[in-house]
């Protein structure tokens, strides 16, 4: 595994990305990433890009990605993609098949190894609609790295919290 492509969806734990990307090109890993427009409120492009060394593609109003297919080009060229944090939002509308923004478009467009992080109120976490959810994704091949059980940002406690970038990099290097 050379090159990982990073999707970076909207939740408080996004910020846990960019120690990500760090801790990948410092095991020699390629890293391109790709954020939904929720993640922009927790991280900024400048941080992506100057951590990766890549420009941070955002959406697919590119009129210069997309006349060349960027979001095709995007979905082959990883190894593996890992989507982190992985909140209930994008891992529900993948499983549910919607493709409407560039993330959900490329997550439905590759053939490569999808790994979820998850990151999610335990509420959420637990409950049954959002489970089928992921039994979808697993019987489709999906991986799961995660969630673990800790505080969250809301002040409650449960499963649901993402696990930490450099355990993340371990099951995946």
């Amino acid at each position: 595994m050379e090159n990982i492509l990073l999707i970076v969806s909207g939740g408080i734990a996004a910020y846990k990305s960019l120690e990500l990307i760090r801790l990948f090109k410092k095991a020699g890993k390629q890293v391109k990433c790709v954020a939904t427009e929720s993640a922009m409120t927790f991280i900024t492009p400048a941080s992506v890009e100057y951590l990766s060394g890549n420009l941070l593609r955002t959406s697919l109003d590119d009129r210069e990605q997309e006349m060349k297919m960027g979001h095709i080009e995007l979905a082959r060229w990883p190894d593996i993609v890992l989507v982190a944090p992985a909140t209930a939002n994008i891992i529900s509308s993948v499983a549910n098949g919607l493709a409407t923004d560039l993330a959900q478009t490329i997550l439905m467009a590759t053939t490569k190894q999808i790994i979820f992080a998850p990151a999610m109120n335990v509420r959420m976490w637990e409950n049954k609609l959002f489970q089928k959810n992921i039994e979808v994704l697993k019987s489709n091949g999906s991986k799961f790295v995660g969630p673990t059980e800790g505080e969250m940002a809301c002040g409650e406690f449960g499963m649901g919290r993402m696990m930490e970038p450099q355990l993340i990099v371990q099951s995946l290097v």
